[in-house]
């Protein structure tokens, strides 16, 4: 059985068990948050599609911690003057354990 849920802007295909991590979610780590943008659910070849979401559906996670990415350097040039420019950045995230996936 897999779901695919929205949040953040994002689509994730999840299942019971998986760990992923998603945009920060404002709820303290070993706590629950539900997900209930469900845009589908495949529970064994019966497939329920949303318009645009399941109705009732919801997945159920668990806050595992909050931290950041991995830095990216953003490196701008240009060669025939002497521009460039050097710059780095690090994402939040929110790695979450899913739960259940209830339809």
């Amino acid at each position: 059985m897999y779901a695919i849920i929205k949040t953040g802007g994002k689509q994730y295909r999840v299942a019971e068990g998986d760990v992923l991590r998603v945009e920060t979610l404002e709820v303290e780590p070993k706590q629950l948050f539900t997900f209930d943008q469900v845009l589908l659910i495949d529970n064994d070849g019966d497939l329920k599609v949303g318009q645009p979401i399941v109705a009732g559906a919801t997945v159920e996670a668990e806050v595992i911690t909050h931290d950041r990415a991995k830095k990216v350097i953003i490196f701008k040039k240009k060669k025939t003057t002497t521009y460039q420019r050097t710059q780095g950045h690090r994402q939040y995230f929110t790695e979450v354990r899913i739960k259940a996936i209830k339809a």
